[in-house]
């Protein structure tokens, strides 16, 4: 069995910053990427950030120059690292991990419960 566990969401003014983290553990082989989504009420999950097992990451548009992604993989932990916190950046974020629980096994992917960020003043 896999797990996938968000933490470090919470309330943060605009201008501030906030630090995800999101640790994968249980029955895994291998891990070929993980990363963040993000859903504000009434719209549509996003993707955020992502990073591959070596060092190939991926942005959305609103995030680049504010956001950074980086990942653990002795520790199967990625960590999404927010400043200059904007109002619509409000979403529950969560995280994913597409892995292996054995060789043979097809990737799939595992999400995380979600983590609430509100920015507000």
């Amino acid at each position: 069995q896999v797990h996938v566990v968000e933490s470090g969401g919470g309330l943060v003014q605009p201008g501030g910053s906030l630090r995800l983290s999101c640790a994968a553990s249980g029955s895994i082989f291998s891990i070929y990427a993980m990363g963040w989504y993000r859903q504000a009420p009434g719209k549509e999950r996003e993707l955020v950030a992502a990073v591959t097992s070596g060092v190939s990451t991926n942005y959305a548009d609103s995030v680049k120059g504010r956001f950074t992604i980086s990942r653990d993989n002795a520790r199967n932990t990625v960590y999404l690292q927010m400043n200059s916190l904007k109002a619509e950046d409000t979403a529950v974020y969560y995280c994913y991990a597409r892995l292996r629980v054995h060789e043979v096994a097809p990737p799939v992917i595992y999400w995380g419960q979600g983590t609430q960020v509100t920015v507000s003043s």
